[in-house]
C-alpha cells in the first residue's frame, strides 16, 4: 500500500499540468465523498463541506464565502459528474498541450471556471426565468473544461478525435456541445450547469481567437503571480562576486541568463502560434545558439 501511494505521489510530481488538474479533482472528490459516507453511515453530524465549496447564486451568500468562485470548479456532485468532466479534460487537454504550454492550460482552466461562475451568477440574478431559482448552488469543472475544449477546437479546427469508430473534427464536437447546452438552458434539473458551460466556452473562444492574433490573454496572470511572489518573498542578501580574469559579477551573469531564457520562451511560443517559418533571422540564430549550449 505504501508503494502504491509512493507511485501516485511520483506520478503527480512528474506529471504535466493536465495530470495535476485531474489528480487534484480526483483527490478532492475522494476526500469529500469519504467524509460524507462516514457521516451518513455512523450518523456523525459532520458539516457538508461541499456546500461551503460550491458557488452560490445569491450575492449575500457569495460575499460570505468568496473563495467558492474558485473552489467550486474542483468539486463534483457524483462519480458520473467527475468521470465525464475528467474524460473531456483529458481528451482535449492532450490536444491543447500540443499547441500551448502548461501555463496557458493552468490559467485558462482557472479563467474558464471563473467565466462560468460569473455568467451563472449574472443569469440567476438578472434573467427572469432563473431569478426564481437563485437560491441554488453550483459545483463542477465543466466551465473550466469547456474553455479548454473551445480553445483547442477554434485554434486548430481541423484536428480530429476518434468518436466511437469515426474520426470527427473537434470543432464539430465543440459546436455540438454548445448547441446541447443552449437548448438545455430551460432545463430545470441543471440550469446553472448549462449556463456555466457557455461561460467557459466563451472564454476558450476568446483565448483561441486572440492567440491567433498574437495576443495571449493568459500572460497577465503570469505577470501578476510573479509580482506577488516577489512581493512576499524575503529578499536575500546577495554578495557581489567578481570572477578572476575579468568575468562578470554573478548577479549580472544571472540577469543576462534570465533575459536569454525569456527570449527563448517567447520564440517557442511564436513557433507554436505561427510556425518556424515566421521567425526572423535573428530569432532563428538565438534558437540555434541556445540549442548548442
Amino acid at each position: 500500500m505504501t508503494e502504491f501511494f509512493k507511485n501516485i505521489n511520483k506520478r503527480y510530481k512528474h506529471g504535466n499540468i493536465l495530470i495535476k488538474l485531474i489528480f487534484i479533482n480526483a483527490i478532492i472528490f475522494i476526500l469529500l465523498e469519504t467524509v460524507s459516507i462516514i457521516s451518513t453511515l455512523f450518523k456523525i453530524p459532520i458539516p457538508d463541506f461541499s456546500y461551503y465549496l460550491s458557488v452560490p447564486a445569491l450575492i449575500p451568500q457569495l460575499i460570505t464565502r468568496p473563495w467558492s468562485i474558485i473552489t467550486y470548479m474542483f468539486v463534483h456532485a457524483n462519480i458520473f459528474h467527475i468521470f465525464f468532466n475528467m474524460l473531456m479534460l483529458y481528451w482535449f487537454g492532450k490536444i491543447f498541450l500540443t499547441y500551448f504550454n502548461s501555463r496557458n492550460m493552468g490559467v485558462l482552466y482557472f479563467l474558464g471556471g471563473l467565466g462560468g461562475a460569473i455568467l451563472y451568477i449574472a443569469a440567476f440574478n438578472f434573467i427572469p426565468y432563473y431569478i426564481d431559482m437563485k437560491d441554488s448552488i453550483m459545483v463542477g469543472a465543466s466551465g473550466a473544461v469547456m474553455a479548454i475544449v473551445f480553445a483547442s477546437a477554434f485554434y486548430h479546427p481541423d484536428q480530429k478525435l476518434i468518436f466511437f469508430v469515426f474520426p470527427v473534427k473537434i470543432i464539430y464536437i465543440a459546436l455540438a456541445l454548445f448547441v446541447i447546452d443552449f437548448f438545455a438552458l430551460r432545463d430545470p434539473s441543471n440550469p446553472g450547469g448549462h449556463v456555466a458551460h457557455i461561460g467557459g466556452a466563451i472564454v476558450g473562444l476568446v483565448f483561441a481567437l486572440q492567440y491567433k492574433k498574437g495576443r495571449d490573454i493568459t500572460a497577465w496572470f503570469t505577470s501578476i503571480s510573479k509580482f506577488f511572489s516577489t512581493l512576499f518573498k524575503p529578499k536575500k542578501k546577495t554578495k557581489m562576486k567578481v570572477k578572476v580574469g575579468g568575468r562578470e559579477a554573478d548577479y549580472e551573469y544571472n540577469r543576462k541568463k534570465n533575459i536569454e531564457q525569456e527570449d527563448i520562451d517567447r520564440i517557442l511560443d511564436k513557433i507554436k502560434a505561427s510556425g518556424y517559418s515566421s521567425l526572423t533571422k535573428e530569432e532563428k540564430r538565438q534558437l540555434f545558439d541556445a540549442s548548442r549550449k
